[in-house]
């Protein structure tokens, strides 16, 4: 595919199986669509696909955030591969590791894993929690400080590989909400990719300009800002990925 511009909240680590809905909210169609999720007034109250719809065994690897007006990386995530992973299950002693705490390694010019603000760039506090029962890598925690909520435009690279099967029109909406109000929906593409092919691509993020006592009440209430990110393969929903953010590191 060719290099456009794109992001994910998280790693999903999901099985094959059959796309397109199933396991959502009540009342959500057997079949989730772009146009029914485009049309949610809130949240999702639950996951609108299984984790097997991902037959195309598509699988986020790296993400990174960078604020394209300073060039500063905000924040950048890899999961390691199947070798880094090994290395990891035993110490020198001949111990092993629990997986789940070498599933994830974070690394962030501004951003540090422990939510403690930084004295390079306040702009990006960054805290990953991530859960592994009952929707493992479905779910992501992300911790900043007030200054990215002045952030004007962000750039969010993300890389990705796919399975056995070609993907066509490779989509993603995701949608932001502050409690219940909407606060802004991105809508990208990300287009054709080949079989076993490792992707990577950009999408830009143009921000919104939030009223100062909204900005006041994103950073007084931590969490309650979330985004459900719908990922479709030919107008099918194959993934769904939910986070939430606060706004008070360093407060």
């Amino acid at each position: 595919m060719n290099d456009t511009e794109s992001t994910t909240a998280m790693f999903p680590s999901t099985p094959a199986g059959t796309p397109g809905g199933g396991g959502g909210k009540a009342g959500a169609p057997s079949l989730i669509t772009p146009d029914y999720v485009l049309q949610l007034n809130k949240i999702a109250d639950d996951y609108l696909c299984t984790p097997d719809a991902n037959i195309y065994e598509i699988d986020f690897t790296r993400f990174k955030i960078r604020d394209l007006e300073s060039g500063a990386v905000l924040f950048e995530i890899a999961k390691p591969s199947v070798s880094d992973i090994a290395q990891t299950t035993s110490t020198e002693g001949g111990a092993k590791k629990e997986p789940a705490a070498a599933a994830t390694e974070a690394t962030a010019d501004s951003a540090t894993v422990s939510g403690a603000a930084t004295t390079t760039t306040p702009t990006a506090t960054e805290e990953v929690e991530e859960t592994f029962e009952p929707n493992a890598g479905r779910y992501v925690r992300y911790q900043f400080t007030p200054q990215f909520l002045k952030l004007k435009t962000v750039g969010a690279t993300v890389e990705f590989t796919v399975g056995s099967k070609s993907v066509k029109n490779f989509r993603m909406i995701e949608r932001h909400f502050f409690k219940d109000r909407l606060l802004k929906t991105f809508d990208f593409e990300f287009g054709y990719c080949i079989p076993f092919s490792k992707n990577t691509c950009e999408h830009i993020y143009e921000f919104p300009t939030i009223p100062p006592d909204l900005v006041n009440e994103m950073i007084q209430h931590p969490f309650e800002t979330r985004s459900d990110s719908f990922y479709f393969v030919d107008g099918c929903l194959v993934m769904h990925n939910k986070a939430d953010y606060a706004y008070n590191g360093g407060l």
